[in-house]
């Protein structure tokens, strides 16, 4: 483990678990890890989206009841924040070389050293579940298994990568501005949530707008300029020693991606579930949705989410008080795609 004076630890309190958050010292500089849970555990490591961290792409998911009782129950979570992209962090220079997104991987490695663990469950939101894929390609061995949501795999489209362009050039004249937040909005959530000149947008884009106004406009662009920088892992995914449960908007822009990705991966060992009416971030905008997949993804490892008597009676492993037919994928508001989605396999 890293001398102590590769960290800066803060004390946190998040629900009623008690977190603490660490700046570990990497050869690519400091990363922001949020601990939540009992070290002993089993280590799950988080990485979320461009311009956001755990508290704005993971709080939904994990304020969901049953979804913290399972993850809280079985494991320790790792939440890995993009360099800079932590609350309270202080802007880097523009002329500060922005990383590669193998450097991104590799950090994600060294945390992992700096903490001691070995193989980890992992789980990201399009932009890192991009890093979490190509480190799972790089260092096989420490990954037990990948939750993906909206997850890239191919090099930009040209849409993608002129989109980008033009967020990347108003980010670094006029900052985190109105604009820049309206391409992110479109980017995480789904026509419905964010509103209309009809229907105002909802509480968590509300908040999410408030969030994306704290984030330092150089270091989203650092962020921004690595994943659009981003080759193409296709072919590495052949490499992949894991199971693979991921999950994906319907109405969520990269939702042909994510198909293509499920497509390349081996079927016996992957699942696929498409949210109807939800954007890319399912962890906000659909968390419930994830739920009953996560569930059986994980039974599949021997975890489970434990029995208690005040439980909700909307987890499956406590039914007494719904009927069998609303577990169906049609009332989770889910579309599983026939062949690809094989739970039972998992």
């Amino acid at each position: 483990m890293a001398d102590s004076s590769d960290s800066i630890s803060i004390d946190m309190e998040s629900s009623s678990v008690s977190a603490k958050e660490h700046l570990v010292k990497t050869s690519n500089g400091f990363v922001s890890v949020a601990i939540f849970g009992d070290q002993d555990k089993p280590a799950l490591v988080t990485y979320p989206d461009l311009a956001l961290n755990h508290m704005s792409c993971f709080q939904g998911l994990f304020l969901c009841p049953e979804a913290f009782s399972l993850l809280i129950h079985n494991f320790c979570i790792y939440h890995i924040s993009p360099p800079g992209h932590e609350l309270g962090a202080a802007a880097v220079s523009y002329d500060y070389p922005a990383l590669s997104v193998d450097d991104l991987a590799d950090q994600v490695a060294e945390v992992l050293d700096y903490f001691g663990l070995g193989a980890v469950m992992c789980m990201g939101v399009t932009a890192g579940a991009y890093i979490l894929t190509l480190f799972a390609i790089k260092y096989t061995r420490r990954v037990l298994g990948l939750i993906l949501v909206s997850p890239l795999c191919k090099a930009p489209s040209w849409t993608e990568w002129l989109c980008n362009k033009l967020m990347a050039n108003i980010l670094y004249y006029y900052g985190m501005c109105g604009m820049v937040k309206e391409l992110l909005l479109m980017r995480y959530f789904s026509k419905e949530v964010r509103g209309a000149a009809m229907s105002p947008e909802t509480e968590i884009v509300h908040s999410c707008r408030r969030l994306l106004g704290e984030r330092q406009s150089a270091n989203v662009l650092n962020f921004l300029e690595a994943i659009n920088g981003r080759p193409d892992i296709t072919e590495g995914l052949k490499k992949l020693q894991c199971r693979s449960l991921i999950f994906v908007g319907e109405n969520s822009p990269f939702n042909s991606e994510s198909l293509h990705m499920t497509s390349k991966l081996d079927r016996r060992f992957s699942a696929l579930v498409e949210v109807q009416g939800c954007g890319s971030i399912v962890t906000e905008e659909q968390p419930d949705a994830m739920l009953i997949p996560l569930e059986y993804f994980l039974m599949g490892y021997g975890l489970y989410r434990p029995a208690e008597t005040d439980v909700s009676p909307r987890s499956p492993l406590s039914p007494t008080s719904i009927s069998p037919e609303l577990y169906t994928p049609e009332s989770m508001g889910l579309k599983l795609k026939p062949i690809k989605t094989r739970l039972s396999q998992i």
